[in-house]
């Protein structure tokens, strides 16, 4: 067990008898600050872990189909025309990043992703069979990518609907709330934050009962009342919360056999963990020091 600093401390008369012993209280000084400012780091980092840390990377989508021909009969192979469209995609190198990164940081292509529908036109493949649809569950496996696989020997225009899965949760705000607090969509946290700063500058929280809000003629129009409670905002904002727009993707499956330009290319902005904060949580469950540093100080 690690002795306390004040057992460290040479009474005075050993330090009168030995003048170099001012060396040793010295560095039992050093050690004091160095002790403090390890422990404020610690607390700084265990702080900052509990905060979402993302950056923003680009992930692109690669959207590409394949036509195979419908065989003469005798021929081997499929009698009747069809074609594959493939969904893929790779966060794109970050070369700040690059000495940092690892095999193991690598992210399958539908782990960005909540769901993911393709529309294909309704009139060639009917109200039954024109929607591909996949949506995320607790017991997804991740892929690289998505295929779809349908008869035709035409040009066939689709949809693709992608909803990101961000973590934490982000909701798009009622328009006339965004308009207001300058947010389109973010998290609750942020939101409620940028709700209590317009509270704040516009004066809005009344001046003898802190817990109530006095809306202004933009709040009373928003949330129906002229007076709130504090605690009745995340009952009222939940009904002015909606999921985030998907991103739309406008493509043309291919069947010419002439055309070799039959892959797209879509990078879209996406939030990926920040590798520093896997490096934070290393340190902080790393002992190995503290136990080094202990059974040398008990030898001392």
């Amino acid at each position: 067990k690690r002795r306390k600093m004040a057992d460290k401390v040479l009474p005075q008369r050993i330090r009168e008898l030995v003048p170099e012993s001012q060396a040793y209280m010295d560095l039992l000084a050093f050690e004091r600050k160095l002790d403090q400012t390890i422990a404020r780091k610690r607390m700084e980092i265990q702080e900052a872990i509990k905060k979402p840390l993302t950056q923003k990377r680009k992930l692109r989508i690669y959207i590409s189909n394949t036509f195979t021909p419908a065989k003469e009969e005798g021929e081997g192979g499929e009698r009747v025309a069809s074609w594959e469209l493939r969904v893929e995609g790779k966060l794109l190198e970050d070369v700040r990043m690059r000495a940092g990164m690892n095999c193991k940081q690598k992210r399958k292509f539908s782990s960005f992703f909540k769901s993911l529908v393709i529309e294909l036109d309704k009139d060639l493949y009917g109200p039954d069979n024109h929607l591909v649809e996949w949506h995320r569950l607790p017991t997804t496996q991740e892929t690289d990518g998505f295929q779809v696989k349908r008869p035709g020997d035409v040009n066939v225009k689709c949809t693709l609907l992608l909803m990101l899965d961000h973590q934490p949760p982000q909701y798009k705000l009622d328009p006339r709330l965004a308009r207001l607090l300058g947010v389109h969509t973010q998290t609750r946290a942020s939101i409620m934050q940028a709700l209590w700063l317009y509270i704040k500058h516009n004066k809005l929280q009344d001046s003898h009962e802190k817990e109530y809000i006095n809306c202004n003629r933009y709040f009373r129009q928003i949330f129906n009342c002229v007076r709130m409670r504090f605690s009745e905002i995340p009952m009222k904002l939940a009904g002015l919360l909606q999921h985030p727009d998907p991103i739309i993707i406008n493509h043309t499956i291919s069947v010419d056999p002439n055309d070799q330009k039959k892959t797209a290319c879509y990078d879209i902005d996406v939030e990926v963990d920040d590798p520093l904060k896997a490096q934070m949580s290393n340190f902080l469950a790393s002992t190995t020091n503290q136990q080094e540093i202990a059974s040398l100080d008990a030898k001392v």
